[in-house]
Order: C-alpha cells, then structure tokens, then sequence
C-alpha cells in the first residue's frame, strides 16, 4: 500500500488558493490601514492612509463619466473596477466581507474551477462598479468587497438550486439567503440611513448568478439544451 492511500483523507476540503489569495489581500490591505489609523505604521501621516487609499481606488459616478467621456482607459483608471473591493470604510466592513468571502468562496469552488471563481470576482466586481455609477450621480464613493461577495452568493444561489432540483426540493428555497441579506439591507437604511451600495451588490449578484449557470461542469452544454427546448 502507497503512502498516498495510508494517509487520510481529510473531512474538511482545504480552502482553495484563489480564495485565500482575495482573502489575503482584504486582511493585508486592512492591517496596514487599521495600523496607520492608530499611528503604529507611517507616522503622523498614516492617520490620512485611508482616506488616501479611497481616492485612489475608489468608483464614483463622477469618475465613471469621466472615464467614458474622455476616452480615459488607463492603468491608473481600470485598476479601479478591482482594487475598489481590498479598500474598506474600516475595521468591521472589512471583517464582514473577509469572513463571508471565505465561507462563499469555500462552497462554490467545490464545484467550479479556481479560474472560474476568479473570474465570478472580478466581472461581479466590474459589474457592480458599472450598475453603481450608471445608477447615481456626483461623487459618491464605492468601496469594499462586496459586489464581488454577492457575485459569490449568485454561484451559492444557483448551486444550491441545482442541488434542490436534484432531490426533488422546492427551488425557491435557493433565494432564502440573498432575500434576507437584501432584506437586512433594508432594514439597516430604514433605521439609521444608508448609501446604495446595494445597487452594485445586486449587481454583483445577477453576474455570479448569471456565470455560474455557464462555468459550472456541464453548463454550457446544459443552457444550450434549455434553449432548444423552448
């Protein structure tokens, strides 16, 4: 017998690469920021850290008109539409995204490729900066992971979906989580206010939703026999 089949398998499927990489990247940016707030890195001016690192990556509408007005498509301007989802407004929006991302992440690359969830991040990401700014007007800035996180609910969505139409199970009962984090929403900006961050988290959503159906083993070839059948 091989080491291979003497070693166990373990009951906890590891946490794929991909995902710790966008996860490591939310937890480095934010230990830097959180750290220069309380003065322990880049001295009197890590104070204005934050506030630096959301001018420079941040999505508003302003900058989106701006950028399809004059034709501006440079480094400085598409990094944007990804780097606006690893910059935080602080501490605990940072750790809700981080914690949700791994968990979402975990589930949906058991059934898909590690290109195909990072592909599902960065195009929920795009979609949700393009819905935010086409959506709204002035300089309202977007940032923080969550139109990507969405994205990732969209893939949970549609896999469990699949997996309740296979036992036979009421599919709507897929919906139950994008229903209540919407409704959370709702409920937060009837009580205390809020922006309409949740424009591009249903965007991102609709994306990963609307990927999953095609990058999931077998989609593809699955939508075109829908299609013929209608």
């Amino acid at each position: 017998m091989s080491d291979a089949q003497m070693r166990p398998e373990s009951p906890v499927n590891p946490i794929p690469r991909v995902v710790l990489a966008l996860f490591g990247c939310i937890v480095v940016v934010e230990m830097v920021l959180t750290m220069a707030n309380q003065g322990l890195v880049g001295g009197a001016q890590g104070v204005g850290w934050r506030i630096y690192a959301t001018q420079e990556f941040a999505i508003s509408p302003a900058l989106v008109d701006r950028m399809f007005e004059h034709g501006d498509y440079s480094w400085g301007t598409l990094r944007r539409f990804v780097g606006y989802t690893f910059v935080h407004i602080n501490f605990t929006h940072a750790l809700f995204a981080g914690a949700l991302l791994l968990a979402l992440g975990k589930f949906i690359s058991d059934f898909l490729h590690p290109a195909s969830v990072f592909a599902i991040y960065v195009a929920s990401a795009v979609a949700g900066a393009l819905a935010f700014a086409f959506a709204l007007d002035g300089r309202m800035p977007l940032v923080g992971a969550y139109p990507p996180v969405y994205g990732f609910i969209g893939a949970y969505t549609y896999l469990t979906w699949l997996n309740l139409k296979f036992m036979g199970a009421n599919q709507l009962n897929a919906f139950r989580l994008i229903a209540v984090l919407l409704a959370l929403q709702l409920v937060f900006a009837l009580l205390f206010g809020g922006n309409k961050d949740w424009i591009a988290d249903v965007a991102g959503f609709v994306v990963g939703f609307g990927m999953t159906t095609l990058l999931v083993p077998g989609g593809w070839a699955a939508f075109l026999a829908r299609l013929r059948n209608r």
